[in-house]
């Protein structure tokens, strides 16, 4: 079982900067792809971004530009780097892990964090 703690989370208004952070409890981390996916109120989870275990990054197209990702295998953990933060960015955004290759829908990922809210007044 894998474990995943975000942090990072909180308010800020429009064009403004936030960081997510998640830990992952398994010693095989490198061999996870990871993603980090949100969800509006009443909606299903969308596609943020993801990163293969080779370090290969995608993005939705509403954050290109905006958003990174990063991994850091000695420290088993994935951030989101977000800028030019817009009200519809606003949130609540979750870390996700799978083995294997990176995917796009959330269901393909068998690993879930708890969720942080991510709040963007305009």
């Amino acid at each position: 079982q894998v474990q995943l703690v975000e942090s990072g989370g909180g308010s800020v208004q429009a064009g403004g900067s936030l960081r997510l952070s998640c830990a992952a409890s398994t010693p095989t981390f490198n061999t996870f792809a990871m993603a980090w996916f949100r969800q509006f109120p009443g909606k299903e989870e969308e596609f943020v971004a993801a990163i293969s275990k080779f370090g290969v990054s995608d993005y939705a197209e509403s954050v290109k530009g905006r958003f990174t990702i990063f991994r850091d295998d000695a420290k088993k953990s994935v951030s989101l780097h977000m800028s030019s933060l817009k009200s519809e960015d606003t949130a609540v955004y979750y870390c996700l892990a799978k083995t294997g290759a990176l995917k796009w829908g959330s269901d393909e990922y068998p690993y879930w964090g708890q969720g942080v809210q991510v709040t963007v007044s305009s």
